[in-house]
């Protein structure tokens, strides 16, 4: 994007939005009616996944017109800069190469002239060996049993990607390993999660770059104290915990050997990081083997973005799709629909990767935005969402783009045979419905009421995109998250926006520190906050703690 022009002043946006005027006016009914081969000319393909996107309020000059504002916003080089290795989060002077972890060639990436690929191999290599002790019963705990339950404490990136990942694949996963995570500081969710579990038997990984962040190391300070409440023994420690962090001082300081902390690098944001070690649990759960064909497939997205002509590139289209709706349609928010309970935490991963990542309203130079950025992300597994919020999606009165994510085989279970087809004829008829909507003859014709008709009328015109995979492997799983990943860089570069910092989660965290000492201080510290804030303190400081 030329410096001298901002986005709204660039042509190619004046374009879409003189564009816009009529495809506003336009149906999907008539776009479908005109066009029989509208499903084959918007539909692409890639790594296992089949994206059509022709219930999309668009013609292929809306397609040409945002590839053209894709190009002027200098699309192609930011991609190229990412795979090289160059300063893209520069607010905090890092590169953004969260696509090494997954690099299944022998291509180097380059950090300031040196090669990372080595690192990155030998950190695979020692979660391997790692995960193969575990699930072979080879590392013991302090007493001498097995390990069964592995408790992973992080938060944000450090809890949300592995646990999703787990959830995702649970398929696959050892039966006789119990996977769980910890990550509200709430210490009811610590309690929870192990109160039936043995600690004899339990490992804790405790995920922390810094080793310092507050919610984990206070989680991470509880499960040591319960642990060493039943084993009695300061050296359990070295035998129940783990760490993922990049700071060998505070791992050693907890009583965790270095050999077993687990290094990632400060070039892999959080929220990207699960082909990393904050992968560990996951790889635990499903295998080595498994992990490396999630790395498969998020490679095969990865070369996908890079290489193909933006047409048919499915993380392109995807978020020039929702630059489209936000920004010339108004539409505040997208919801992500997975036609599969395996993905169930799919939707609030992709919450923070979207959101952390986009929520900006400054652009790269410093000024404010003066164009809608990120939209609140939120879904739903199907056929829950159909019988709780649909109802908006069908006849409220705000627009909400929607991606429908389904797979054409059950799982080999043969309660999942069975149920398989009602599931996929609702995830097609909803976007059949959303389209094309219901008008007051068809009502009329059922028949129906003359009071009726209002009530009973769909207008339609809704879009959606739907995704589909043959099944959910590990690696159309790791091709699904890649596309996410690559939708939402895209969406950075043409905001012109820094999608790789979250500067805006520390003031909360500021605050937090200093009432946390308000709280607890004897006597009452003179408080300056507002008057609400201080009233809010007050109150909170004449409750003690009531046990039953």
């Amino acid at each position: 994007m030329s410096d001298s022009l901002r986005l709204i002043e660039q042509p190619e946006w004046n374009a879409l939005q003189t564009h816009h005027r009529t495809m506003a006016l336009c149906h999907l009914r008539a776009l479908f009616a005109k066009d029989p081969h509208r499903a084959e000319r918007f539909t692409a393909e890639a790594a296992g996944w089949r994206l059509d996107y022709s219930k999309n309020r668009i013609n292929a000059d809306t397609v040409r017109l945002l590839v053209n504002l894709a190009h002027a916003c200098g699309l192609p080089n930011a991609i190229a800069a990412m795979f090289r290795g160059d300063v893209l989060n520069v607010t905090e002077n890092r590169p953004v190469l969260h696509v090494a972890l997954r690099n299944r060639s022998n291509t180097p990436i380059l950090v300031n002239g040196r090669d990372v690929m080595p690192e990155v191999r030998t950190v695979l290599q020692q979660m391997n060996a790692f995960a193969q002790a575990i699930r072979r019963g080879e590392w013991k705990g302090h007493t001498g049993q097995a390990i069964r339950n592995i408790l992973n404490i992080g938060i944000g990136g450090s809890d949300l990607g592995p646990a999703m990942a787990c959830e995702a694949l649970r398929l696959y996963a050892d039966p006789h390993l119990r996977i769980r995570f910890v990550s509200n500081v709430d210490g009811a969710h610590f309690y929870e999660q192990t109160r039936d579990l043995d600690p004899a038997e339990t490992l804790f990984i405790v995920a922390s770059k810094t080793f310092t962040t507050q919610e984990t190391m206070m989680n991470a300070a509880t499960a040591r104290a319960w642990l060493l409440a039943r084993l009695r023994d300061e050296a359990a420690v070295a035998r129940h915990f783990v760490a993922v962090s990049t700071a060998e001082r505070e791992v050693i300081r907890f009583g965790i050997r270095p050999e077993n902390m687990f290094r990632f690098w400060d070039w892999v944001g959080g929220r990207y990081s699960l082909c990393s070690a904050i992968g560990l649990p996951l790889m635990i759960a499903i295998g080595p083997d498994r992990f490396e064909e999630m790395l498969d497939g998020f490679h095969a997205m990865d070369r996908h973005f890079a290489e193909t002509p933006f047409e048919q590139n499915l993380p392109v289209l995807m978020g020039l799709l929702g630059i489209w709706y936000i920004n010339f349609f108004g539409a505040q928010t997208h919801a992500v629909l997975p036609y599969s309970q395996y993905l169930a935490r799919l939707p609030a991963y992709l919450q923070q990767a979207d959101m952390e990542s986009n929520g900006k309203s400054t652009d790269r130079h410093g000024r404010p935005v003066a164009w809608s950025t990120g939209p609140v992300l939120w879904g739903e597994p199907g056929t829950n969402g159909q019988h709780a919020f649909f109802q908006l999606l069908h006849q409220g009165t705000v627009l909400i783009p929607a991606d429908f994510i389904g797979f054409a085989a059950p799982h080999p279970d043969p309660l999942a045979a069975r149920h398989h087809p009602t599931l996929l004829a609702n995830f097609i008829a909803q976007t059949e419905a959303l389209a094309f909507g219901k008008t007051a003859d068809e009502v009329r014709a059922e028949p129906t009421p003359e009071a009726l008709v209002p009530y009973k009328t769909f207008e339609g015109n809704r879009p959606t995109n739907t995704l589909l995979a043959d099944a959910l492997t590990p690696r159309t799983f790791g091709a699904l998250i890649a596309l996410y990943e690559h939708k939402i860089f895209t969406q950075g570069v043409i905001w012109d926006i820094y999608s790789f910092d979250q500067w805006g989660v520390q003031l909360g965290k500021v605050l937090a520190g200093r009432i946390l000492r308000e709280l607890e201080a004897e006597p009452e510290p003179p408080l300056r906050h507002d008057s609400s804030t201080n009233a809010l303190i007050r109150r909170l400081r004449g409750v003690r703690p009531q046990h039953s």
